[in-house]
């Protein structure tokens, strides 16, 4: 709903044109994930190729543990997704949603 069509409706209005409760909790657990410092130079590295977890790892100068326990995390949110190729699994962005989103938080950080 747009901010205009908003001003015009009456407190009762607003209360009724909100979503579920559950559905809130559930954006609001989505937006936690994005206050981890780690998760997010995890989502930015796959931003820009897909990337098996030792990849990541040696990208971000970090153990292979604590970024396949950071996979975990944003699988099981549906942030990113995987592909198997023999016994390698490679990581990227679940959809252009986790982009966006990404790129525009930048955006408002450099304004």
């Amino acid at each position: 709903m747009k901010k205009k069509e908003c001003e015009q409706l009456t407190c009762s209005q607003v209360a009724e044109a909100m979503p579920p409760e559950e559905e809130l909790t559930d954006l609001a657990d989505f937006f936690r994930v994005f206050g981890d410092v780690t998760r997010i130079r995890i989502l930015y590295a796959l931003l820009c190729k897909e990337m098996c977890v030792q990849e990541i790892a040696d990208t971000l100068g970090m153990s292979q543990s604590a970024i396949s326990h950071q996979l975990r995390v944003l699988k099981q949110l549906d942030l990113v997704k995987r592909r198997r190729d023999g016994k390698t699994i490679y990581y990227s962005p679940a959809d252009t949603h986790i982009i966006t989103i990404l790129n525009t938080g930048i955006e408002h950080i450099e304004e």
